[in-house]
């Protein structure tokens, strides 16, 4: 009787598909735990809720840290996620020799409509397991920011985080990494469209 698995990726055999045009400028995809994950297309509230924290995030953060959106931090051998923003440490060459590590990333942060469930089943224990603090989720289903923080492994080696807080989407925030900058949630959560 055959056995049947699955092929699972390195960040470094990842690359070299990159190189070889494997894959095409426009796809969404991601490395999580050596597969290769076609993400959903991100819907208006989604994209609305990224602008937002463009505007807002570079005034507040100014030259302390560096900002990116939808790029690439490592966080294992096999997985390369690219959270939809990410606060991460400056350096002198802005990672021109490798993308941020756990040690860089100072706040991961993810904004969920139809991936609500995927950033919480599969990226909080991801992010947990590579020690990364602070974790947010901008809920857009449910209209909340939800903040994780405290990384922990349980007994049967499982991952995931303490403590989970709740800030409305009308509440003021302090960044985990800057506790003297403010972000203030009504700038960054889209209306709410009555249906």
């Amino acid at each position: 009787m055959s056995v049947v698995q699955a092929k699972r990726f390195t960040i470094s055999e990842y690359h070299q598909l990159t190189e070889l045009g494997f894959f095409h400028e426009d796809d969404h995809i991601q490395l999580i735990r050596g597969e290769i994950i076609q993400m959903v297309a991100k819907g208006t509230a989604h994209e609305t809720c990224l602008r937002r924290l463009w505007k807002e995030l570079p005034k507040i953060v100014t030259n302390r840290a560096t900002l990116q959106s939808q790029a690439p931090i490592i966080v294992s051998p096999n997985s390369e996620p690219e959270p939809d923003f990410a606060i991460v440490k400056n350096t002198d060459d802005d990672y021109l020799s490798g993308h941020p590590q756990p040690a860089d990333v100072l706040l991961v942060i993810e904004v969920a409509d139809w991936s609500l469930d995927y950033d919480q089943d599969v990226k909080i224990p991801l992010y947990a397991e590579a020690g990364i603090c602070d974790y947010w989720i901008f809920n857009l289903v449910d209209n909340y920011l939800e903040y994780y923080s405290e990384p922990y492994q349980d007994n049967q080696g499982k991952y995931g985080y303490l403590n989970k807080r709740i800030i409305l989407s009308n509440q003021v925030i302090s960044l985990p990494c800057f506790p003297d900058l403010f972000l203030d949630l009504a700038k960054i959560f889209p209306p709410q469209i009555d249906s």
